[in-house]
């Protein structure tokens, strides 16, 4: 289903449009002087301007995206196990949709949750904001995962087009 979707961004012809990525890198502060871990999470943004469309792909670490909706909304979920996936998409649109803010020309944009899919330890959420027919400036808010991981740093970029 996703596949058709985001198909065309392997395509030659979209190279020819305008393309937005963005790798927005989440991590946490030193726990110690020796270890450390990363939270991670890689959000591409794309403009498909054939499609007046702006395409999202948001990949998370299931084990870090499954502890924070347990947290938040139901500690018995669990993702990619094939049940619940209805009441699970649920919660991750209202979840990313509240930690993920896009402005495009000074206008905040709703986004509209697709859907989502599970690559071993990776679950992929798709968005997309319609009727964009041309970018003049792009803003980007990710808060995702911080209030799971309160040391994390924020991240956001703005771009002015010409």
């Amino acid at each position: 289903m996703f596949g058709i979707f985001f198909e065309k961004k392997h395509k030659k012809t979209i190279m020819k449009g305008f393309k937005v990525s963005v790798i927005l890198l989440i991590m946490m502060l030193f726990t110690s002087l020796v270890a450390h871990k990363y939270y991670v999470s890689i959000t591409e943004i794309e403009f498909v301007k054939e499609k007046k469309s702006v395409q999202i792909i948001t990949r998370i670490f299931i084990d870090d995206f499954q502890r924070l909706l347990q947290e938040r909304y139901d500690d018995t979920l669990e993702l990619d196990n094939g049940q619940d996936e209805e009441k699970i998409d649920q919660y991750i649109e209202k979840y990313l949709t509240s930690k993920f803010k896009i402005e495009i020309n000074n206008k905040e944009k709703a986004l509209n949750y697709i859907g989502k899919e599970y690559d071993n330890d990776i679950v992929y959420c798709y968005f997309e904001i319609e009727k964009i027919s041309k970018i003049k400036t792009f803003k980007i808010e990710n808060t995702t995962l911080f209030d799971l991981f309160s040391e994390q740093k924020k991240c956001s970029s703005y771009k002015h087009l010409q």
